[in-house]
Order: structure tokens, then sequence, then C-alpha cells
């Protein structure tokens, strides 16, 4: 397959795809993630594919979207949406509604393939990235994972997968602060099925497609059907579907905060925005815990 932001390879009836921008950590760009669901469609629909795992090159299963590619919003025609000055508010809202729709949308053709995805967590899985391993049917951590939405301190968005997989508790610990977690704390409050040694993570999650692959095609597809089909038909999609719209108006939420934050990356670039953005909270209750500021 020729992808240029992404690597695919299939071996004993297992495909993985790895996301290959490890110069940013595997930042979701459009390119990359139109890449990403065009392999997934593909492994979906190949018959000696019997099961997927994700993972990412490098120190990052994936820090979430990129936000030197995205500047504040859904618009493609160079407007600032994070500055209420450069559109009509009923644009910005639109943009942030169809970009946050198309988000979810992802995640949910994930639950449409007839082959379960296993993600492979290696290193920082954040924003949007983490939002990819919950959707994912498995979900695989390295000892030295490394989870959290930090954008929601500069005002955006969680998703309600958290809440539904992990609990309300623990969705709002970590979904009102942005606080990192360790890969013991995601086994503990559900993210994830397994903690593995670093080396062990991708071998392990082969292995488990494998042993999947021994099972009668028919009923993994009809058996994961029972699963993600039923829990959609419960509810979860139509909390997604308020989740599409309450992101809009997160994200379209500018205030005194997210001015500072501006100011911060006008004046010194992105790396200035995230230590005026995660610096106060440093360090983070898990790990890596960070130097405070300065430090």
């Amino acid at each position: 397959m020729d992808y240029a932001t992404i690597l695919y390879e299939v071996d004993d009836a297992v495909a993985t795809i790895t996301l290959n921008r490890p110069e940013v950590m595997n930042a979701l760009s459009s390119d990359l993630e139109r890449e990403l669901h065009d392999a997934l469609h593909h492994a979906g629909a190949d018959p000696d594919v019997r099961a997927i795992v994700l993972t990412g090159a490098g120190r990052a299963f994936c820090s979430g979207y990129d936000m030197a590619a995205v500047d504040g919003g859904g618009t493609t025609d160079g407007a600032n949406a994070s500055d209420p000055a450069s559109r009509y508010p009923a644009d910005v809202i639109g943009g942030w509604y169809e970009r946050n729709q198309a988000e979810l949308d992802h995640l949910r053709e994930i639950w449409s393939l007839p082959k379960p995805v296993i993600a492979a967590v290696n290193g920082w899985c954040m924003g949007g990235g983490f939002w990819y391993a919950l959707a994912c049917d498995i979900t695989i951590a390295s000892a030295g994972a490394v989870f959290a939405q930090p954008e929601v301190r500069m005002t955006s968005s969680s998703i309600f997968l958290f809440a539904a997989l992990c609990g309300w508790k623990n969705a709002n610990r970590y979904a009102l602060t942005g606080d990192h977690f360790d890969a013991a704390e995601a086994l503990r409050i559900g993210v994830v099925n397994e903690v593995v040694a670093p080396e062990e993570l991708l071998p392990a999650a082969r292995r488990l497609g494998r042993r999947i692959a021994q099972v009668p095609a028919a009923s993994v597809r009809l058996n994961k059907a029972i699963t993600m089909q039923g829990l959609r038909a419960a509810g979860i999609d139509s909390g997604l579907l308020l989740n599409g719209a309450l992101n809009a108006m997160a994200h379209s939420s500018y205030g005194p905060e997210r001015e500072r934050l501006n100011a911060a990356k006008a004046e010194g670039g992105l790396r200035a925005f995230l230590g005026a953005r995660d610096d106060p909270f440093r360090p983070e209750p898990f790990g890596p815990r960070s130097a405070g500021p300065g430090e």
C-alpha cells in the first residue's frame, strides 16, 4: 500500500496500521486521517485479514490533532476561528460543528468494521489520539503509555465515550482537569485491557490478533456487531450526537483564558502556547511526573 503518513503491513492474518508522523508524535492531520480510514476499510474488506492492530511510530501512539496544521477551528480559508473578530459567530460555530461531527463519524467507522481493531498504545496518547484508543475494540498499552486530554485547558471538549467506558466519576476526574494518567491508572479505570512491557507491546497485540483469527470470521463479525451495535442501539450514538453539538459550543467559547494562550502563541510559537497552557498544572499527578514551571 502506497501511503505517505501511515505504514500498512499484513502478516499471518493480522494487518498492522502504524501512524507514521513521528516527528510530530503522530499528530492527526487531514491526510493522516484520510489514509488511516482508507487502510482500515481496505483491511476490513481483505479476506486474508482477520484482525487489525493500530499503533504509532516512535515515542507516541498519537499526540492528538495537529495544532500547527489547524489553527483554532473548522475553517479552511485561513481564518482563525479562535478569534471572534475574524468571523461571524454563526460561521465559527458552524465550522466547528461540521469538523466535530466528522471526527465522531471517524470513530463510529471503527465500530462498523467487520473485524476487530486492537489499539497498541505506545508512549503519548493524547487528545484525538486518546479518542481513537477509546473507540478501538480492544486496547493494549505499553507500561510507559501516558493518556490525557490536555486540550480541555484551553476550552475544548472531552468525549462521551470516556464516561460510557469508564464511568462518570473517572471521566470527570480527568476530563475536567486535562491531567495525565499513566498505564496503571488507565488499566484501573478501564481505558485499557492490558498493560505490557514496551518491547512486548506489538508482539502481544499481534498474538491476540492471531488468536482472534482462529475463530470463524462470521462468528467474530457477528459477535463484534452484538457488542458494538447493541451499545449504539442502547444509547451511545445518542450521547455522541449531543457530544458533537456541545463540542462545537466548547470550541467556539472564546474567552480571556484562550486570549492569553493565543497571545503566548503569537509571541513565542506553539511551544510557548503549550507552556502557558500546561505549566500551571505541573507536576502532573501521574506519569510522567513533569517538572514544575521553569525547571
